[in-house]
């Protein structure tokens, strides 16, 4: 199954980080598709204005692109796939994140244990 990534776990790619094992950059390295929504860019600007990230929101879209990964862009399907999901999460970009994977048969890679009640569309970062 093809993966869209959590914004932290796009971010811990990107930057090499020890936070995700060597069997996750093995599974984010041979999955065919790999996406990026751009909710997640839109959550980093945003952490970046807020002085609650330091990054280069330019160098984190070029590294889209860089790392082989896909673009997802957020529609109004996307949107319309939240009335679907139960308030488990009221996080607004973990739930349109969530909302993609199902419209898009994807699998959200992730380390936020608040996302397991959503099941199978979800995978936990070891």
């Amino acid at each position: 199954m093809n993966l869209l990534l959590d914004t932290h776990v796009f971010l811990w790619f990107v930057i090499h980080s020890p936070r995700l094992s060597k069997a996750m950059y093995h599974q984010i390295e041979t999955t065919s598709e790999v996406y990026i929504s751009a909710a997640s860019l839109w959550e980093v600007v945003i952490k970046i204005q807020l002085k609650k990230l330091s990054a280069d929101p330019d160098e984190l879209a070029a590294n889209i692109a860089d790392s082989g990964f896909q673009e997802l862009s957020v529609s109004v399907r996307h949107a319309l796939a939240l009335k679907q999901l139960p308030l488990h999460h009221r996080d607004p970009f973990d739930r349109i994140l969530l909302a993609q994977a199902h419209v898009e048969g994807l699998r959200l890679l992730t380390c936020d244990s608040n996302l397991k009640p959503y099941g199978p569309v979800c995978q936990m970062v070891s």
